[in-house]
């Protein structure tokens, strides 16, 4: 599965640690700034500013504000991804859900403006991610959809849809980071610590295991 984004440029770019350092300066600050203004409202001038680099050494990196704003979603999508790439049929379903559901609490921990990114992207129509989810990412998702059929197929976890399953594991987990404010007005937090986001994910591996009839395994 890959993901291009155009914007960066082909040529002529600083290389090695400089550059990676530099990179991901540039896409941590463009983050706070998209995820408080959206895309129309973020300038690429105040996001130079804030990474104190001049605006042209920042399309140096990235040509254009739209390659910027790909790269961020690009970012986080491969985050997401990456932990369910080495789904096997080999695997033990209950450590390999759970192991799941802790990495994507720890991205929604981590990371919660790319989430809130992603989220507003999806809900105004997903125009920026057409790329993304192409014919690979539709075999990729179909790939790990298989996997669960092949448990539920050997007796493993109990017929549940894994189409549905997999959009549950999704939502669950960047609910913490989508709405972090809603959760924290509701049970009177200033913010969620890195605690609470260990208790929700314990929480949400007993309920959804649980539903999919597996026996949570122990925290490690």
């Amino acid at each position: 599965m890959t993901f291009e984004v155009p914007a960066h440029s082909a040529s002529g770019k600083p290389a090695g640690r400089i550059r990676q350092k530099n990179e991901e300066a540039i896409i941590q600050a463009a983050e706070e700034e998209f995820a408080r203004h959206g895309f129309k409202g973020t300038s690429m001038n105040t996001i130079a500013q804030n990474v104190g680099l001049p605006k042209a050494n920042l399309h140096y990196y990235f040509n254009n504000k739209l390659g910027l704003y790909l790269a961020v979603l690009g970012n986080i999508l491969e985050l997401w991804d990456s932990t369910f790439n080495t789904l096997s049929v080999d695997d033990d379903p209950a450590e390999a859900l759970a192991r799941y559901i802790r990495a994507k609490m720890e991205f929604s921990r981590r990371q919660p403006k790319a989430s809130r990114i992603f989220a507003m992207e999806v809900i105004s129509g997903g125009d920026c991610l057409s790329q993304y989810f192409n014919q690979n990412y539709l075999d990729w998702f179909r790939g790990r959809a298989a996997v669960f059929d092949a448990w539920i197929a050997a007796g493993k976890m109990d017929p549940v849809d894994p189409v549905h399953l997999i959009f549950l594991l999704w939502g669950s987990t960047q609910h913490y980071a989508d709405f972090a404010s809603q959760i924290c007005r509701v049970t009177g937090r200033s913010r969620l610590t890195k605690q609470d986001f260990e208790a929700a994910g314990d929480n949400l591996i007993h309920i959804i295991l649980k539903g999919c009839g597996l026996t949570p395994p122990a925290k490690p």
